[in-house]
C-alpha cells in the first residue's frame, strides 16, 4: 500500500464520521491514533479494526488547551511525526433557534466545533511547517458554507468559524508544504441525528450518507501527492438540495 507507514490522527474518532475515517485510514495502511472524550467509544472503534498495527486511543477534550497538548504529545511519542490530522470533533444541541438556544449551549458548540479545531491545528502545525509537509482535513458541514436553520444558529456559526479557520490558515501555509482541506458533508447518518429537535425517520436515514462515504473522501485526499491540494469539497446525499 502506498500509505503504509504514514501516520494519521483523528480527533472525534469515537463515533460517526470520525470513527469511519479512522477505520478507513487504518484499512489503507495508515498508522492511526484516535482521540475523543469517551474512552469506551474509542476502544469500540479500535476493536473494529483487526489489522496491524492496531488503532491506538487516548482521551482528549478539544476545547481544553492542556488536554489537547497532552494528547498530541502522546500521539507524537507513539507515532512520531503526524502526517495527517482529521478534525472531526463536533456537537449540536436540540434547542437550535435563537429564541431557544442558551448561552451555555452556544459556548459548548463554539468550544468544540470552532475552538477545538483551532486548538488541534495550533498543536500540530509547527512540526508540519518545520517538515514542510502535512495534511489537515477539517470535517466541517454544509452548514458551514450555507446558513442552515436545520443545523441551527449555534451550529452554523461554529461551522462557519471552522471553515474560515481552515481557509485562512491554508493561505498562510501554502508556500510551506502544508495542505488544509475543508470537507463539507451534507446529511450523514451518525449519532448527531439523535440531537435533532424532531426524530428522523428510518426512510430519511436510509437516503443519507454513511460515515464510510465521507471516510472514502478523506482517504483519497490524504493520499494525494504533495503537489496536489484540495482547498474545499462538498459531499452530500444525491437527493439533498444544495445550491
Amino acid at each position: 500500500m502506498i500509505s503504509s507507514g504514514r501516520t494519521a490522527v483523528v480527533v472525534g474518532g469515537g463515533t460517526g464520521i470520525g470513527a469511519g475515517c479512522a477505520i478507513g485510514l487504518a484499512e489503507d495502511g495508515f498508522r492511526v491514533a484516535i482521540g475523543g472524550r469517551r474512552n469506551d467509544k474509542l476502544k469500540e472503534v479500535a476493536a473494529r479494526f483487526d489489522g496491524e498495527p492496531g488503532i491506538i486511543t487516548h482521551a482528549v477534550d478539544v476545547g481544553d488547551c492542556d488536554s489537547v497538548d497532552t494528547f498530541f504529545a502522546w500521539a507524537n511519542r507513539e507515532l512520531g511525526d503526524i502526517d495527517i490530522l482529521v478534525n472531526s470533533a463536533g456537537v449540536n444541541v436540540p434547542k437550535r433557534t435563537i429564541a431557544e438556544l442558551s448561552p451555555e449551549d452556544w459556548d459548548k458548540m463554539m468550544s468544540i466545533n470552532a475552538t477545538g479545531a483551532f486548538n488541534c491545528i495550533h498543536a500540530v502545525l509547527p512540526r508540519m511547517r518545520d517538515r514542510r509537509d502535512g495534511v489537515i482535513i477539517q470535517i466541517s458541514s454544509i452548514a458551514g458554507v450555507r446558513a442552515s436553520t436545520l443545523g441551527g444558529v449555534g451550529y452554523s456559526a461554529s461551522k462557519f468559524a471552522m471553515s474560515a479557520l481552515g481557509l485562512t490558515v491554508a493561505r498562510e501555509v501554502l508556500e510551506e508544504g502544508v495542505r488544509i482541506t475543508n470537507l463539507y458533508p451534507g446529511e450523514v447518518e451518525t449519532p448527531l441525528l439523535d440531537h435533532r429537535p424532531q426524530p428522523v425517520s428510518a426512510e430519511r436515514r436510509a437516503k443519507m450518507l454513511q460515515p464510510e462515504d465521507v471516510a472514502d473522501m478523506v482517504v483519497a485526499i490524504a493520499k494525494l501527492p504533495p503537489r496536489a491540494h484540495v482547498p474545499e469539497i462538498t459531499i452530500k446525499p444525491t437527493n439533498q438540495d444544495f445550491a
